[in-house]
């Protein structure tokens, strides 16, 4: 954060199959978009993400387009490795594009995300179920999704989930809706001081089956069962503003056609 209250990227690295675009400040915050300039992820991709938000500063960061893996040729799967640290009354939203894995594909994704007890978070997850315009619904061959989130070194929240569409690890997005799309949201700090739980409640309906909850060190968690991609994208549009109102704010613009 820059002694006038502007956040700023102090220093950056990356490189292919990753690039970050030009990033602007919108309602306080720095908003910048991870670009994979290639067609996606094949299997042996490594990609490896430590991202730190210093005292003070607002980083929201997004994917102009949907993250795709593609089949598994060699059998080896693509890993994603993300880490999120924020620093005293520091905030992150991490707001990605779909997660859309092809037929075939194997995909792990680790992610680690370490809060300051001052700190804000929103962290949203798409997974879809595939190329559905393609029939391929729930046709890959495995995911792996690992996550941790820990206040002051404490872990609050652990997720894993192996997905394999040969045994019952589908059985619940599969339950509600054929070709389920599921949303997970966590919100932690100002996010979750004032929770909208019958604004949240409300957005139940044929599209959408939707469920929230506390956690410790007052960290909120909401999950979503979606019918199709255009119930999820009509939910995660009112999801983001609500979640921000509710906190007096408003969301930053990110730069591209939705949200």
């Amino acid at each position: 954060m820059r002694d006038d209250g502007v956040p700023f990227i102090p220093e950056q690295s990356f490189r292919a199959p990753i690039h970050l675009s030009k990033s602007h400040v919108d309602e306080g915050s720095l908003v910048v978009t991870i670009v994979n300039p290639t067609a996606g992820f094949f299997d042996g991709d490594h990609l490896e993400a430590d991202v730190v938000v210093g005292k003070k500063a607002r980083l929201v960061l997004s994917t102009p387009s949907a993250s795709r893996v593609y089949r598994a040729r060699s059998g080896q799967a693509a890993v994603s490795h993300q880490k999120f640290t924020l620093d005293r009354d520091s905030t992150l939203e991490w707001i990605p594009e779909p997660f859309i894995p092809h037929s075939g594909a194997r995909y792990v994704q680790r992610t680690e995300i370490t809060l300051h007890a001052s700190s804000s978070l929103l962290f949203f997850d798409w997974i879809t179920p595939g190329r559905v315009a393609k029939g391929e619904v729930f046709a890959y061959e495995h995911l792996r999704w690992e996550f941790d989130l820990r206040v002051e070194g404490k872990l609050v929240a652990r997720e894993r989930y192996d997905l394999q569409p040969g045994n019952h690890s589908l059985e619940a997005l599969r339950a509600k809706f054929p070709s389920a799309h599921y949303l997970a949201v966590y919100a932690a700090g100002r996010y979750g001081t004032h929770w909208p739980a019958d604004a949240l409640d409300a957005l139940n309906d044929e599209d959408v089956y939707l469920g929230h909850g506390p956690l410790p060190d007052g960290i909120f968690v909401i999950r979503a069962i979606c019918r199709d991609s255009l119930g999820a994208r009509r939910l995660l549009e009112k999801l983001r503003p609500l979640l921000y109102s509710s906190a007096g704010e408003k969301s930053p613009q990110l730069g591209r056609i939705f949200l």
